[in-house]
């Protein structure tokens, strides 16, 4: 296959091991990974915070930058980023010409390529609201991190209770953001695992954040960084 990537805003600046690692797993499972440049924000951020005009401006810029490239798939790892440009079709009035996947919902629907080494961890992973409700991306993520040998899958709590980013939320409810985030982490922290796992940057920070109120710090990482780590046979 032939991919775009984006490489989005808050993912770029905060983690962008995020990207490289999605990058490389796309690579070692047979694709042709096209990053194209001037793709700037996907929109995500102001269609949260309410403004349309500029959530439109943003969208066509990097409609405009993928088309350029001529990819018919664009694989998204942020998940607020990929809820938002599966709708791009109603924000904009027209289809973008092309189809938006998140990275789990792209590699199950490929299949496995390239051989997956032991990783001898506990990973809690985080249903991150844009993908589990959103987008309705549940399984593929669970999949792809059962398929790891060594790799031990647990459940948090109450998974399907937002974390307390959600978007902007954290920024202009605070308060109401630290709560839920404080819920989460009592969650995560409930399973016993070394690794907290999610899909989304926003989630990962406010959990992280979280989770050293408590003083209990967490490891972190995205699923595109786990799958990396066993692709390439080293440790996480």
């Amino acid at each position: 296959a032939v991919v775009g990537m984006l490489t989005g805003c808050v993912q770029g600046e905060f983690f962008p091991q995020v990207n490289a690692a999605t990058a490389r797993v796309l690579a070692l499972e047979g694709c042709d990974v096209l990053i194209p440049p001037g793709q700037g924000c996907c929109g995500a951020l102001s269609v949260h915070a309410g403004r349309p005009d500029q959530a439109r401006r943003l969208a066509r810029r990097t409609v405009r930058a993928f088309r350029r490239a001529g990819v018919d798939t664009v694989v998204v790892n942020a998940a607020g980023c990929g809820s938002s440009m599966k709708e791009y079709g109603e924000l904009l009035g027209e289809e973008p010409g092309f189809r938006v996947m998140d990275l789990s919902e792209f590699l199950v629907a490929l299949g496995p390529v390239a051989e997956r080494h032991p990783l001898p961890v506990t990973v809690a992973y985080h249903d991150a609201c844009h993908l589990a409700h959103a987008q309705g991306i549940r399984a593929q993520p669970r999949e792809l991190l059962r398929g790891i040998p060594g790799l031990e899958l647990r459940e948090v709590p109450d998974a399907a209770i937002c974390c307390g980013s959600a978007g902007t939320y954290n920024i202009f409810q605070p308060e109401a953001a630290r709560d839920l985030g404080d819920r989460k982490a009592e969650a995560v922290a409930s399973t016993g695992a070394g690794l907290l796992v999610s899909a989304n940057p926003g989630c990962t920070m406010q959990i992280a954040a979280a989770m050293r109120r408590r003083g209990a710090g967490i490891r972190v990482a995205h699923t595109a960084e786990v799958l990396d780590a066993s692709l390439r046979g080293v440790a996480l």
